[in-house]
């Protein structure tokens, strides 16, 4: 797939003010720090779409950025950002799980996860929300540039054994780098994919 336009369109707190269309939408979410606005970045080709932060938890709303005016990639706040408190974590909380209950456009979640740890509890909790509630999605590995190539895939295969101990089948998985533009292709292509489908 050709990126030829990716433009921000709106932000906000409440998935019911989300763009009133029917296009296929492409939500991005994992804990703060994963690197997914670099992602989105690598992904659209546009350097500073999404904006990245040193300060982990930046992203606090629903941000759409539409793609080649036919679908939306939407960027969702981190989880898991151990200095907030707990009311800003629960208004958080609300605020993604609205997204992805209720919003019918959202058509796959691609669930970001930093390749370089071991498998985090909180991560693997979130899949498990998503499993019981039918939620589709992908798992996205970021960083792989931080690791040597077997190394990086080890740590794959690995974090793919953990799942399996409770699923009887695997999401998607993509590897992916920002900075080399790992997974790029794969993952447009996989959107495509879904798109021409619908």
């Amino acid at each position: 797939m050709i990126i030829k336009t990716a433009e921000f369109e709106i932000s906000n707190s409440d998935w019911r003010k989300c763009p009133a269309t029917s296009l296929p939408e492409y939500a991005f979410i994992g804990r703060s720090n994963v690197g997914k606005s670099s992602l989105i970045n690598m992904l659209t080709g546009r350097k500073g779409l999404a904006k990245t932060s040193a300060t982990p938890g930046k992203t606090l709303l629903i941000n759409h950025f539409k793609v080649n005016d036919s679908w939306y990639i939407v960027d969702l706040p981190g989880y898991g950002y151990a200095r907030r408190g707990k009311e800003e974590r629960e208004k958080l909380q609300h605020i993604i799980q609205g997204y992805i209950l209720g919003r019918e456009q959202m058509t796959c979640l691609f669930v970001l996860v930093d390749s370089r740890h071991e498998p985090q509890k909180i991560d693997l909790d979130f899949i498990t929300w998503l499993g019981e509630n039918g939620v589709p999605f992908a798992l996205v590995f970021t960083k792989m540039d931080k690791m040597g190539r077997v190394a990086g895939v080890d740590k794959v295969e690995a974090y793919k054994r953990e799942l399996l101990k409770s699923w009887e089948e695997l999401p998607p998985v993509f590897m992916t780098s920002s900075e080399d533009k790992r997974g790029r292709e794969e993952m447009l292509d996989y959107i495509q994919t879904i798109n021409r489908s619908i």
